[in-house]
């Protein structure tokens, strides 16, 4: 098999890929943790047969249009709105993600998020370190408890099927919403559907999101959303940040129309430090960690590279989601 170029976005994140990509492959990587700049993306998507991306690299049209050498882009995550999927087909390119392998990391985290909140955990370690614990009082930390509580859940793929198993463990009463339902789902886990996903926000206690952001879901969660939530509520958003509106987000919390929102993801990403939203007690925010065990983080970059490796040996893919683009080449 011939050498061809690839580009890798990021060195630090995934090494052990990078070496097995370079052992069969000529591979350019951006050494920088910050994302390569536009003009160096759209300079290496000229000249380079494969890109391993994060989510942050944007793959649209205009990169598109530019190459005539590009034959995969592997993105090394599950979501893909960064990547412009029916314009990569147009142009026969075939594009990856990396499903299967962070769904559980994901449901730790989104249970951690969830107790960490309900619980005044962080809050009560940012107390601690500044100052502010003088004496024993454990008033100005009560919390909410999540074992017996409802807890609705938007999107009932790999990772809302996780959670959901954690939920049991608790003794949660789970609802959920999805865009297929999942009858063998009500029968094992004893999880409840819901037609529409105003009951969710109406019923739950927690409202974990867990869809994908597309042109329908983007700030699906906005003002109408948090006003049908309990004013003793809470929102958990391990998703992407444009499905919620952060402005409505703030307004809801800030006005105790609900109890707190945990965050791993945010709009924009990073977060500002002069956003309103962390001036708020009772949100917790998370540098979109859900994902980022040690080994997950690796297995998302070993079938990213095998996704590299079998498009461009003419192979299956492992996770390909437009395998139609090979006859548009």
């Amino acid at each position: 098999m011939a050498r061809e170029k690839i580009f890798v976005t990021r060195e630090h994140i995934i090494p052990e890929a990078i070496k097995y990509l370079a052992e069969h492959h000529d591979v350019d990587v951006w050494d920088e943790r910050s994302m390569p700049p536009r003009d160096v993306l759209l300079k290496k998507a000229a000249e380079c047969a494969g890109m391993l991306t994060e989510i942050t690299d944007i793959v649209d049209k205009e990169l598109l249009e530019q190459t005539s050498t590009l034959r995969v882009v592997a993105n090394r995550a599950v979501g893909m709105d960064n990547i412009d999927i029916a314009e990569a087909t147009s142009h026969g390119v075939l594009v990856a993600n990396t499903p299967g392998v962070l769904h559980e990391s994901c449901a730790d985290f989104t249970f951690g998020l969830m107790l960490s909140l309900a619980r005044n955990i962080a809050y009560g370690d940012r107390q601690i370190r500044a100052g502010a614990w003088k004496v024993f009082d454990q008033i100005p930390y009560v919390g909410t408890d999540v074992y017996d509580a409802t807890l609705g859940i938007i999107g009932m793929g790999l990772i809302g099927t996780a959670v959901a198993r954690r939920a049991t463990a608790f003794n949660m009463k789970i609802i959920y919403y999805s865009r297929t339902r999942k009858p063998e789902l009500e029968e094992s886990l004893g999880i409840e559907w819901r037609p529409d996903m105003d009951a969710i926000f109406k019923e739950a206690d927690y409202v974990s999101l867990h869809m994908p952001l597309t042109v329908e879901t983007e700030y699906m969660v906005s003002s109408r959303e948090l006003g049908l939530m309990k004013p003793t509520s809470f929102l958990i958003n391990t998703t992407r940040g444009r499905t919620v509106d952060p402005k409505a987000l703030y307004e809801a919390v800030a006005n105790k129309s609900i109890a707190g929102a945990a965050l791993d993801v945010t709009d924009p990403e990073p977060i500002g430090l002069d956003d309103p939203l962390l001036t708020l007690p009772n949100v917790l925010i998370s540098p979109h960690i859900a994902s980022a065990s040690s080994a997950t983080i690796r297995k998302m970059g070993q079938m990213a590279a095998a996704n590299i490796m079998a498009a461009l040996e003419g192979n299956p893919m492992p996770s390909c989601v437009n395998p139609e683009a090979v006859e548009r080449r």
